[in-house]
This record gives structure tokens, sequence and C-alpha cells, in this order.
């Protein structure tokens, strides 16, 4: 699967809005590594706040420095959208350094995998030196996403009453 990451821009409005509603009609409510896009009010301040996260200078005192990317297939289609967390706070360190989602429609094509594969590139161009992933132990797509990425389980822990594994994926 051919997949290019991009940063998120004004001229994406209507393939985000797509991408978003394509999960809520799936019964979808929470799109992973999105920055919260499944809860904004409009694509405006949801750009102003990804862009704004992107810097030291400028994120969101309550949040860490975040590159967010959507993800194109080969014919420029939104099928994706994933996050970079630089650091993790005291709330991000069960969740990780990244999270990811695909459109419904697209799944099973090997996209998570290929987004995350560049994601830990440029996390090591970044100089970070690992990725921590967590993930529901019963998402078996994302599980094997994370394997064939490298991953290492490193811990469990209980959120939400269930079974999540952390992994930890070498750069």
């Amino acid at each position: 699967m051919q997949i290019t990451l991009v940063r998120p821009a004004a001229a994406h409005k209507q393939a985000a809005l797509a991408f978003r509603q394509a999960f809520f009609d799936a019964g979808e409510t929470v799109i992973h590594g999105s920055e919260l896009l499944d809860r904004a009010e409009n694509f405006e301040s949801w750009l102003l706040t990804v862009t704004a996260n992107t810097s030291p200078v400028t994120v969101s005192p309550d949040w860490v420095v975040t590159d967010t990317f959507f993800a194109l297939d080969e014919t420029g289609a939104l099928v994706g959208i994933i996050d970079l967390r630089h650091t993790l706070n005291v709330f991000l360190k069960d969740f990780g350094h990244s999270g990811y989602s695909v459109l419904p429609a697209a799944r099973g094509r090997g996209c998570a995998t290929e987004m995350l594969r560049q994601v830990c590139g440029i996390a090591k161009q970044c100089g970070m030196e690992h990725l921590q992933l967590s993930v529901m132990r019963d998402n078996l797509p994302s599980v094997q996403t994370i394997l064939h990425n490298g991953g290492v389980l490193q811990r469990s822990f209980l959120c939400e009453g269930k079974q999540a594994d952390i992994y930890n994926i070498t750069l």
C-alpha cells in the first residue's frame, strides 16, 4: 500500500469532514490519533489547535508537542490519520507516543502498518529512540500493526475495565 503522510491544511477540510463522518456512520465515535477531530466543533478551530501543537512555543499548556498527519493513498484519498507525540506526560503514560485510525472502508489493506512505519522514521529523525504504543488487547488488527513494526510487549494494564497492552518499538 502506497501511503503519503501530509500535515493537515485548510485544503483538506472537505476530505477531513467526510473522513470523520465515515467513522460516525460506522458507529465509531472515537478517531484515535486525530487530536480530537471526532469532537471538534469545526475544522478550522481543530486545524489551529493541531498546528499550534507542533511547536513548543505554541503547544497547548495541557498537551505535548505533537505532529499530526493525514494519510493519503495513491489516488490522494484521505484513508487515515496518525499522530506523533514527542514526549509523554502523566496523562499519556499509558497511551503512548502515537495513535492512529484508518477509514473503515480502507481497513485490511496495510494502511496502518505503513502509516506507523513512516511515523517511526519521523520519530527517529526527531531524535527519539523508541515509541511506546498502547492497544486494547482485543484490537487484533492494531496489535498486528504494532508487531509488524517491531513492537515488543512491555506491560499490561486495565483501561475502562478491559485489558490493554503497552508495546515498545526501538527506532
